[in-house]
């Protein structure tokens, strides 16, 4: 689904058996998650169906608690659903056998999270190529000394991680994702622990990773000023979709929020 409105709208579901689009890279229909039992369980997600265009870059924002995280790691399959269904390209991830899933997450899925989960051995540089080392490839030098480049990395890359700052480590990370040319990279505050030039950069290099490359990201954020690098913004309160932004500058994203009590 696509709205263009710069105010928060609500968003219908889609059925379970509703076609997914043939130029989606990631698909939600009826998709819920819950945690506990009883009185005490939290719904972190209700009934959401949504469905991620490829070549686009989609944050997703809300309060804290509104299920923007959890949602993000249904759609990645690193955490399962209690109801609906998830697809990654054309693939039903839902139910998907753990090898089956970890293979198609090696070969067409990129992530970027606030823990760098890098290996403390290994220097940048094999920490960035660790993805295609394990899938048996053949690295891009060229595109990997473009991406070492562009994130400040060049003189770095023979540094093992304590050698390295935070803002240098999550750089690391961001690279490793670009490295394979994923369809999909999901990225939870990657520029959280990054200066702003660094931050700024980070993001235009993921914003033209969509329009040059045709790569879809999915960015969870609390920064509206990260968010408005995206082409569109999705708003959840409390497991639910309640609204999106098209192509939005911070101060419209910093008023939307506001309405959701973010």
């Amino acid at each position: 689904m696509t709205i263009s409105t710069n105010s928060p709208v609500n968003l219908p579901g889609s059925p379970a058996d509703t076609p997914v689009p043939t130029n989606t890279a990631v698909s939600a229909r009826n998709v819920s998650k819950h945690y506990g039992r009883g009185e005490t369980a939290v719904h972190a997600l209700r009934d959401v169906s949504l469905d991620f265009e490829k070549g686009r870059f989609t944050a997703i924002m809300g309060p804290s608690g509104s299920g923007k995280s959890t949602l993000m790691h249904c759609l990645a399959g690193l955490d399962s659903v209690d109801a609906g269904r998830l697809w990654i390209g054309g693939t039903d991830i839902t139910g998907l056998a753990d090898a089956d899933l970890t293979r198609l997450r090696r070969e067409h899925v990129g992530f970027v999270f606030q823990a760098f989960n890098l290996v403390p051995t290994l220097t940048a540089e094999q920490n960035i190529t660790l993805p295609v080392a394990l899938a048996g490839g053949k690295v891009d030098s060229a595109w990997l000394q473009q991406i070492a480049s562009t994130l400040g990395l060049t003189d770095r890359l023979s540094h093992r991680p304590h050698e390295l700052s935070g803002g240098q480590q999550q750089r690391v990370a961001v690279a490793r994702a670009l490295l394979t040319r994923p369809d999909v990279i999901f990225g939870d505050e990657p520029t959280g622990n990054l200066d702003s030039t660094t931050g700024a950069e980070v993001l235009s290099l993921l914003r033209r990773s969509c329009r040059e490359m045709g790569q879809s990201i999915i960015m969870v954020t609390h920064d509206p000023v990260a968010a408005s690098y995206a082409d569109r913004v999705v708003l959840m309160k409390d497991g639910a979709l309640v609204g999106e932004l098209q192509q939005s500058t911070p101060e419209a994203i910093l008023g939307a929020l506001a309405t959701l009590g973010a």
